[in-house]
């Protein structure tokens, strides 16, 4: 299925490989993950869409890629062009970032899966740069296998069966690389961008599991602020990683949406 692959070495552009054919979708991993996270999703809808499977910055083959959010952004259009973004938590706030850099230029529609527009108190943004140093230090001093142990035991992940993890892909990430990405486009580093909201023109989905409460709540309060081009949807019988922990949802909620706005 797959018919070109891009790797690191180009500067324009993220690491990513492209399937399928149709409207094409750009789909965004969260931390610790690669573009391999979206696998058993990529038959489904490479039947009707041509898929962007990306790296983010300092994850998989784009390792050596450093950016902050505003700069990842950039990347991420580079990379996708004329598109609608699926972007999962960090994949989330990146094609965020391009959204509200691009319009409505390249950007079709936007598809955010357990993200946050940002932090809004400079508190809370400094409490946030300190856990993300401890998290980055634990990375530089351990290593990949202790951190991501203690990673995804934290309660966010709860619901995340451990076969469902893509264990095997986080590992391969490198364990400095995931440190500057902490340091570089952690949610601590994010303007906040709620009032930017009202600027998004294209459609929106905002997604997040039933069982995510934090993350239900703030996409309701999103596609609330978006306006009525906006729509929020709670994927049943997931937590924060919806789309690993119940495809099935995560694809009767997406391509019907998909259909209904032509994208």
């Amino acid at each position: 299925m797959l018919h070109d692959s891009v790797t690191a070495g180009d500067p324009a552009r993220l690491a990513h490989e492209i399937c399928g054919g149709g409207p094409r979708l750009v789909l965004v991993h969260g931390f610790t993950q690669t573009r391999r996270v979206w696998d058993a999703l990529a038959d489904p809808l490479a039947t009707s869409h041509e898929l962007v499977l990306v790296d983010a910055p300092r994850h998989g083959a784009s390792r050596t890629i450093g950016a902050g959010l505003e700069e990842a952004g950039r990347l991420l259009l580079a990379t996708g062009g004329v598109a609608t973004y699926v972007g999962y938590s960090m994949g989330g706030r990146l094609c965020l970032h391009a959204a509200l850099a691009d319009g409505a230029s390249r950007v079709r529609g936007l598809v955010l899966i357990g993200a946050s527009p940002g932090l809004r108190s400079e508190a809370e943004r400094t409490e946030r740069i300190a856990l993300d140093e401890s998290w980055a230090e634990l990375l530089e001093s351990e290593g990949i296998d202790t951190f991501l142990d203690r990673w995804l035991a934290q309660p966010l992940f709860a619901q995340l069966p451990a076969e469902r993890a893509a264990l095997r892909e986080r590992h391969r990430n490198d364990p400095l690389a995931l440190a500057a990405s902490l340091r570089e486009a952690g949610t601590g580093t994010q303007a906040p961008l709620w009032e930017a909201l009202r600027r998004l023109a294209m459609p929106v989905l905002v997604l997040a599991g039933e069982r995510d409460e934090r993350f239900s709540a703030l996409g309701r309060e999103m596609a609330d602020t978006i306006g009525g081009n906006a729509e929020y949807r709670a994927v049943p019988r997931a937590g924060h990683a919806l789309h690993l922990e119940n495809p099935g949802g995560f694809l009767a909620a997406v391509v019907p949406w998909l259909q209904d706005n032509g994208l």
